[in-house]
C-alpha cells in the first residue's frame, strides 16, 4: 500500500446534552452465562465495563524517541494494539453484547505519532489523514470516551476534528461553553445492554474532566471555555441519569484519586477528585479513574450521604494496563438493582499486538519512523539526562539556552531587550540522549516530551530567590556525612522530576542537610550576590507559567511576550538552523548540591 494513503470515516459530530447508543453492542459473540434465573424465579444478569486512560497516543509497543520496542524496568508494554488483544480475549470470554469499553481521557497527545498528526500532517487539513487514534479507537469499538486535559493542547480545532472522526461520543460534562455554560461536549452516553428477562439494563456514562485545562491550556481555552469542579457537576448529572431511567452509572473522570491540586488553590476546584465524588456524590456505581499515571487495580469509597461502597479503579498509563469493572445485578421490584461489583486490572504485557490494529496503521507509524529519524544537524559530544535531577550537566544547559536565545531574538527592539534573559528548564526523561555525531529528530524531540509553549515573564531577584527555594523542595533532606543514594535523594514528596526547575543565568547551591524551605545559598548574578531588586526577563514554559506545580510568583508575574509553537519544534528548528551543536558553548555548572557548603558529588 501506498505510504501516504488517506482513510476516511462516515461519522456525524457528537452533538446535543447526550448520546444515546442502543441495542447490543457490536455481534452478540459468545453467548457467556450472563443471565441466569435463580432460586424462586430470582433474575440476576452480569456485565462488564473494560476501560483505559492516558493512552497518550501509544497505538504501538514503540518508542519513538528511542526508535525501538517500549521497555522499562518492569518489561512493561504500551499501547492499544495491546490492548485490543485483552478486549478481544474478555469479549470472547463474556459474550460481546455483555461488554462495554471506555476511556478516561488524554487521548491524542504524548507521542510523536499523535504529534505528528496534530502538526505535521494534520488531521485539520482539507482532506486530511484520520487521526490513528481514531482509527484505532473505531476499530476496537470503543462506546464512550472522557476528555483528558491533553485532549486541549493542539487547540480546540484539533480536538473537534478528532471528536468528528471517533464513532464514539467525547464526554465532559464539566467542560461548558464560557458565553452559554452549557456543556461543550456530550456530558454522557448512554447504553442499553440487553438481557433474556425483557427489561435491558440501562447504563450511563458520565464524562468528567479536570479544571486544571483552564490554568494549563489557558491561550486555547480562555473565553470560550470554563471548566467547573468536577464533584459540583457529577451531584447535578447523577440525578438526572437516574431519573432518565438508569440503572447503573458509572463515571469516567480524568482526575486522581488523591484529593490535591498540583495548582494550589490558584482555581477553586480540586484537580484529583475522583474520590471526593465518590464520597459526595450519590447514585454512582464505579468510578474509571485517570489523569495521575499510577495503577490502582480496586479502590472502595464509602458515600457519606448513603453508606454505598462506590469501586474505583485506574489502569496504568499508555495501555500498559485494562480494567474491568465486573458488574452482577439482580432484578428487585420491578428494576435492576446492583448486587456486586469488583475491579481488577490485566497487564498488556502478557499478549501480542492485535494484527487487526497493525495492519490498520502499520502506514502512519512508518512513515512517523521515517520523520523522527531525519537528520538535523550534528553534536560535538554525546549528553544524556541520566544525572539530571540531581547534578547540572549540559544536555539541559542545551534547553536553557535555546530558550534564552528565542526570548532574546523576540524581545531585541523592545524596551526590555537590555534586561538580562535567565530561563528554566526541567528533566522530562532521565532516559534522553543527545549523541556525539549525527543529531535526528527524534533526538531532540526525546529531550522535551512535553506540548509546552515558551513565554517571557518579568520577575524581580527576590522572586527567583523564592522559586529556586520552591524548586528545592524535590530533594530528599540528608544530613551531613550521611551515605548519598542518587536513588533515593529525589522526588521528595513524590515531587515529578518535571517540577524540579533548574534556572541558567543564575549561579546557585542547594543544601540538602537543611529542611525544605531553607536550602537556597549562595545565590549570585553575574559573580555578585544576587539583588532582591534586580529585574529580569524569565524564560518559562507555559505549563509553569499558568501555575502547574504551584510555584510561586510567576503565574501573577508581568507576561512580556508568549507564542503557540511548541519549545520541542523550536529546539528542532535551532538545531536545524545552527547545523551543529557543540556543548562547549553553553555547558556550565551554575547549580550544585551542598552540604554545610560541601558539594555533594
Amino acid at each position: 500500500m501506498p505510504l501516504n494513503r488517506r482513510k476516511f470515516l462516515e461519522k456525524s459530530a457528537v452533538t446535543g446534552a447526550g448520546v444515546a447508543l442502543t441495542g447490543a453492542v457490536g455481534a452478540p459473540g459468545a453467548q457467556a452465562a450472563e443471565a441466569r434465573e435463580g432460586e424462586r424465579g430470582v433474575k440476576r444478569y452480569a456485565f462488564t465495563v473494560l476501560g483505559t486512560t492516558d493512552l497518550h497516543g501509544n497505538v504501538f509497543n514503540w518508542d519513538y524517541f528511542t526508535d525501538q520496542e517500549f521497555d522499562d524496568k518492569n518489561h512493561n508494554d504500551v499501547g492499544l494494539a495491546k490492548v485490543s488483544t485483552l478486549v478481544n480475549r474478555v469479549r470472547e470470554e463474556k459474550g460481546h453484547r455483555n461488554t462495554l469499553l471506555i476511556d478516561a481521557g488524554d487521548t491524542i497527545q504524548g507521542t510523536q505519532l499523535s504529534y505528528y498528526y496534530a502538526k505535521v500532517d494534520p488531521i485539520t487539513a482539507e482532506g486530511g489523514p484520520v487521526h490513528p487514534m481514531a482509527q484505532a479507537m473505531n476499530a476496537m469499538g470503543y462506546d464512550a470516551a472522557a476528555l483528558g486535559n491533553h485532549e486541549f493542547n493542539y487547540g480546540i480545532p484539533v480536538l473537534r476534528k478528532f471528536e468528528q472522526q471517533c464513532r464514539f461520543p467525547l464526554l465532559g460534562a464539566n467542560a461548558l461553553d464560557a458565553k452559554t455554560l452549557r456543556p461543550a461536549f456530550a456530558p454522557y452516553s448512554m447504553h442499553r445492554l440487553r438481557t433474556p428477562f425483557g427489561r435491558d439494563v440501562k447504563v450511563a456514562v458520565l464524562g468528567l474532566t479536570n479544571p486544571g485545562i483552564a490554568i494549563w491550556d489557558k491561550a486555547n481555552v480562555q473565553g470560550k471555555m470554563t471548566f467547573p469542579g468536577l464533584e459540583e457537576q457529577a451531584a447535578k448529572w447523577v440525578p438526572k441519569l437516574r431519573s432518565m431511567g438508569a440503572d447503573v452509572v458509572i463515571v469516567s473522570a480524568h482526575s486522581g484519586s488523591s484529593g490535591t491540586s498540583s495548582y494550589g488553590d490558584q482555581l477553586p476546584y480540586i484537580e484529583n477528585a475522583a474520590g471526593l465524588v465518590a464520597e459526595q456524590v450519590p447514585g454512582i456505581d464505579a468510578i474509571l479513574v485517570g489523569h495521575a499515571h499510577t495503577e490502582i487495580p480496586e479502590y472502595f469509597v464509602t458515600n457519606k450521604k448513603t453508606g454505598k461502597q462506590v469501586v474505583l479503579s485506574e489502569p496504568l498509563k499508555w495501555g500498559q494496563r485494562l480494567t474491568l469493572f465486573d458488574f452482577e445485578l439482580v432484578w428487585e421490584k420491578g428494576c435492576w438493582k446492583v448486587e456486586k461489583v469488583g475491579a481488577q486490572v490485566l497487564n498488556s504485557n502478557t499478549v501480542e499486538e492485535d494484527p487487526k490494529i497493525v495492519r490498520l496503521l502499520s502506514d502512519e507509524h512508518e512513515k512517523v519512523v521515517a520523520y523522527v529519524n531525519q537528520v538535523i544537524g550534528t553534536n560535538a559530544a554525546e549528553m544524556t539526562s541520566a544525572e539530571a535531577p540531581y547534578k547540572d550537566v549540559p544536555i539541559i544547559d542545551l534547553i536553557n539556552r535555546i530558550q534564552a536565545d528565542t526570548v532574546k531574538q523576540a524581545l531585541a527592539g523592545t524596551e526590555h531587550a537590555a534586561l538580562p534573559v535567565l530561563s528554566q528548564a526541567a528533566c522530562f526523561s532521565r532516559s534522553a540522549r543527545i549523541p556525539a555525531g549525527e543529531v535526528t529528530i527524534r533526538d531532540v524531540a526525546g529531550l522535551y516530551v512535553f506540548e509546552n509553549t515558551l513565554e517571557a515573564r518579568l520577575m524581580t531577584g527576590a522572586q527567583m530567590k523564592a522559586y529556586l527555594e520552591f524548586s528545592a523542595n524535590y530533594f530528599v533532606q540528608t544530613a551531613p556525612g550521611a551515605p548519598v543514594d542518587p536513588a533515593k535523594l529525589t522526588n521528595a514528596n513524590g515531587t515529578p522530576d518535571y517540577n524540579y526547575d533548574v534556572v541558567s543565568g543564575l549561579a546557585y547551591e542547594i543544601d540538602i542537610a537543611k529542611p525544605a524551605g531553607s536550602r537556597l545559598t549562595n545565590v549570585r548574578f553575574e559573580g555578585q550576590p544576587l539583588a532582591d531588586d534586580a529585574k529580569f526577563v524569565f524564560a518559562v514554559n507555559n505549563y509553569r507559567a499558568n501555575g502547574g506545580g504551584n510555584f510561586p510568583h510567576v503565574a501573577a508575574a508581568r507576561l512580556l511576550w508568549s507564542n503557540s509553537e511548541e519549545i520541542r519544534n523550536t529546539m528542532i528548528a535551532w538545531v536545524k538552523a545552527k547545523g551543529s551543536i557543540d556543548p562547549a558553548e553553553f555547558a556550565a555548572v551554575d547549580w550544585k548540591l551542598t552540604r554545610n557548603g560541601t558539594p555533594v558529588f
